[in-house]
């Protein structure tokens, strides 16, 4: 691995900078926009998660002299452009939706204030991020709605790439997990971990006595022992008898899991272990955490399918220019017009619209000509959305940390909890609040 992640990005943005330094255009101000057309899979709302990450390795998107001559030696671009890419530093200001929160249809999650060449370079930087880190986060809300206040492990490491599943337990764990297996994860992000064996750990010993005996000697009585290696009753009578009635828990990992946990629940407290708790695995997602949150699991642990996104493994998420400054200083709103693929030009800044009731009626998306702050009148019954994540290229600290984790975590309760009910809605559908978008010169004071 590199220290530096300047290359973690696409070869045309450097191309495209080495012809805007030749026209003189590269150091026009301009506004870049980070957002969705739609949300995947037709979920109901997507949730924001990686801005984290981003902004901790903006400080890291350097082009070192190793960078640098190997550029060189591709031969794609001036002496011009590479003394200016050696130079290269972030100094503009980015707005944004913090972690956690929700977002809709054309609601702009990043909205990068700098130069041409400044902003264009982190288009795909912060798109690889965002694309996938919110993904994960989406379906993991939807898991965690799922299992109405039961628990959550991600247990995914081992079905994607090595430093992706990393970044998936963090999502995971920013919308509601309350764990993961992968100790990278937990030294980097202080993602709580967990776990105690696997099947192979039974199939060593001659007995699964023996192993339970031996897993038990190590880790107590308070352990989770896998009950279905070979047969899930005798393997319950089994682990009470071998650790008594203070087994913490069984895990499954077979079977049809509805009949199965409801069989297993008899049978512990039939053999007095009542306070054992029952943990299920097996290719489980939102759906079947939801059939299975109103019988006796007490827990469960999801692989596959968090780390994929649950069939929606990325955000669809873009990163357009909206807005640029004229050589007389005045602003102009850009937009691309492709049939399909049309986007909105302005400065953006987004409210989420709340009723009496407490609950989000809309996203109102205020759209102005130049850069801003805020609107100078901001709309009634409203709560601003975006926060000013880069001042003057400096990366404010509150964003980052597991400070900012845990954060992220809490405002994503709230951010869920303030929308209408039918944002719970497994099916597929229109989002939980349409978007709104609004001239600033018609917000009344």
């Amino acid at each position: 691995m590199h220290d530096s992640v300047a290359l973690l990005t696409d070869h045309y943005e450097l191309t495209m900078v080495d012809a805007a330094l030749r026209a003189g255009t590269a150091d026009r101000p301009c506004v870049f926009e980070l957002f969705s057309r739609s949300l995947k899979g037709a979920r109901r709302y997507g949730v924001v998660a990686g801005t984290g990450r981003f902004l901790e390795q903006l400080t890291n998107f350097r082009f070192g002299d190793n960078e640098l001559e190997w550029l060189s030696g591709q031969g794609f671009l001036s002496l011009q452009t590479l003394d200016w890419l050696a130079n290269y530093r972030f100094s503009g200001d980015i707005w944004g939706y913090p972690e956690g929160e929700v977002f809709f249809p054309g609601s702009p999650l990043l909205t990068v204030e700098s130069t041409f060449a400044e902003g264009v370079m982190l288009e795909t930087f912060a798109l690889s991020i965002l694309n996938h880190d919110s993904a994960i986060a989406t379906a993991a809300s939807r898991m965690t709605q799922a299992a109405g206040g039961k628990p959550l492990a991600e247990m995914g490491s081992r079905r994607t790439s090595e430093y992706g599943a990393v970044a998936a337990a963090r999502s995971a764990y920013l919308a509601g997990f309350s764990a993961t297996s992968n100790l990278e994860a937990g030294r980097t992000y202080g993602v709580p971990t967990m776990g105690t064996a696997a099947h192979s750990f039974s199939l060593l010993h001659d007995t699964e006595r023996e192993a339970f005996e031996a897993q038990l000697a190590a880790l107590g009585t308070d352990t989770t022992l896998l009950v279905d290696t070979y047969n899930i009753t005798e393997g319950v009578a089994l682990a009470v008898e071998v650790a008594g009635t203070a087994l913490g828990a069984v895990r499954i990992d077979s079977g049809d899991l509805p009949i199965v946990v409801q069989e297993v629940r008899k049978q512990l407290d039939a053999l007095g272990a009542t306070g054992t708790k029952i943990t299920v695995t097996n290719d489980l997602d939102e759906f079947t955490v939801a059939t299975l949150a109103h019988s006796p699991v007490d827990s469960f642990g999801v692989g596959t399918s968090v780390v994929v996104g649950s069939g929606s493994p990325t955000m669809g998420m873009v990163y357009k220019l909206v807005s640029r400054q004229r050589d007389d200083g005045s602003w102009v709103p850009v937009a691309k017009a492709s049939t399909g693929k049309q986007t909105l030009g302005g400065n953006k800044r987004a409210y989420r619209l709340i009723g009496a009731d407490g609950r989000a009626t809309s996203e109102l998306i205020v759209v102005s000509d130049e850069p801003g702050e805020a609107p100078e009148n901001e709309p009634i019954a409203a709560r601003p959305v975006m926060k000013h994540l880069v001042v003057n290229g400096e990366v404010q600290p509150e964003f980052l940390g597991k400070e900012a984790l845990d954060a992220a975590r809490a405002r994503h309760q709230s951010a869920v909890a303030e929308l209408p009910v039918v944002a719970l809605s497994l099916t597929r559908g229109d989002p939980a609040i349409p978007t709104v978008f609004t001239q600033s010169s018609d917000i009344q004071a």
